[in-house]
């Protein structure tokens, strides 16, 4: 018999829906009570991960080149990570005449406050910036922004478009 652990395999929080989940969390506590939809969603992340592409604070995580590709991948991972924090009543839905929307729980902000990490201190006054700067802004203005940064951000925004029938 030997000592060593057995492991199933290795699950990381990098890029999953927990850190994702934890995104969309930290946005809507910034935007609370606002409910925000999954698009609204969607591009607030972005906005949260790439900060310095719209010309606000460092960006959490590094200009890979074609990064705009995320956007692709992003609505899948966004949905997930708010499924999760549904579940465990982090986040609620919202039924309005437009559709389904999430919004923070009240409690939020208290356990928010016990998140002490650098990264997510960081990740908090990002938000606070994102949704100062984009939070009231319609769907379509926030396409447009993306749309008018296609050649610095990398076309595949387009090719969304595209996939989408919005072009």
């Amino acid at each position: 018999m030997t000592d060593t652990p057995v492991r199933s395999h290795a699950i990381s929080p990098f890029n999953s829906a927990l850190e994702a989940g934890l995104r969309s969390l930290i946005l809507l506590s910034e935007a609370h009570p606002q409910a925000f939809d999954t698009q609204r969603l969607v591009f607030c992340d972005y906005l949260l991960v790439h900060s310095g592409d719209a010309g606000g604070p460092p960006s959490l995580h590094p200009a890979t080149p074609h990064r705009s590709g995320e956007a692709l991948v992003r609505r899948d991972l966004v949905e997930r990570g708010l499924k999760l924090m549904v579940t465990k009543g982090l986040i609620e839905l919202v039924f309005e005449a437009d559709g389904l929307k999430y919004r923070a729980a009240e409690h939020v902000q208290s356990l928010l406050g016990c998140l002490k990490a650098t990264y997510t201190e960081r990740m908090r006054s990002t938000a606070e910036w994102v949704i100062s700067a984009f939070g009231d802004r319609s769907i379509e203005d926030l396409r447009a922004v993306f749309d008018r940064n296609l050649g610095k951000w990398g076309g595949e925004f387009h090719f969304e478009a595209l996939l989408r029938g919005t072009e």
